[in-house]
């Protein structure tokens, strides 16, 4: 598991690599400069109060709260962009470890809702079953993270291998090596809750989830 995110985090100055991030940033940041500007628009062309001085003043405020607001999920905004490209970090990753594979299988579109649909509702079930826990200190944490891990493993590593493997043969394997993916996901949720690497967490995940799945697919 170390050494699959020593390798992820080793490649990310290769150019494919770099594309997906620098992309991914650019999006998000026009993005928020339409979002902001169309909000500071809508703040300056509607009356709220009728005195100059007070209309003034909430138009700086709701300026100021919309940046804000922006800066914040500016993260979240990044990671979910780069989603769309995280194919080509597979390819970059396996085009430089493990050359001479056959091109991927690539998903069809009904496949892909599927498996998202699935496990969307997977997702939205168990935090449900958990929120009580959610309240109490220190248990919240061991919560998230576990939870989390467990989700992102499958997310990561069913995205990742059934790049080479028909969903059957993702399933016996995700279920043969489900510690060792809990661990790999805790991995990702880490990174995901540390400012800065937050941005970077899809990439890095896939990145690494590259790595196990060539391992855990290897006859033993």
């Amino acid at each position: 598991m170390f050494t699959a995110f020593a390798r992820a985090f080793a490649q990310l100055g290769d150019p494919a690599i770099r594309r997906v991030v620098g992309l991914s940033l650019a999006a998000t940041i026009l993005l928020y400069a339409a979002l902001v500007g169309v909000l500071w628009w809508l703040l300056g062309a509607t009356a709220f109060i009728g005195l100059p001085w007070a209309e003034m003043v909430v138009d700086v405020l709701g300026g100021l709260a919309a940046f804000a607001l922006a800066l914040l999920l500016f993260p979240a905004v990044v990671s979910s962009i780069a989603g769309v490209f995280l194919d080509d970090v597979a390819d970059a990753v396996e085009t430089r470890h493990y050359p001479g594979l056959p091109p991927p299988r690539r998903q069809t579109l009904a496949e892909g809702l599927k498996a998202g649909l699935r496990l969307g509702g997977l997702a939205v079930l168990l935090n449900l079953l958990v929120l009580p826990l959610y309240f109490i200190p220190l248990v919240n944490l061991v919560t998230f993270y576990a939870l989390n891990g467990y989700l992102l493993s499958r997310e990561y590593y069913e995205m990742v291998a059934l790049r080479r493997a028909t969903p059957e043969e993702v399933l016996v394997l995700r279920r043969r090596h489900r510690i060792h993916l809990w661990l790999v996901g805790a991995g990702i949720t880490v990174i995901a809750t540390v400012p800065l690497l937050n941005m970077l967490f899809p990439v890095i995940g896939t990145a690494a989830m590259v790595h196990v799945s060539h391992r855990l697919s290897k006859p033993r």
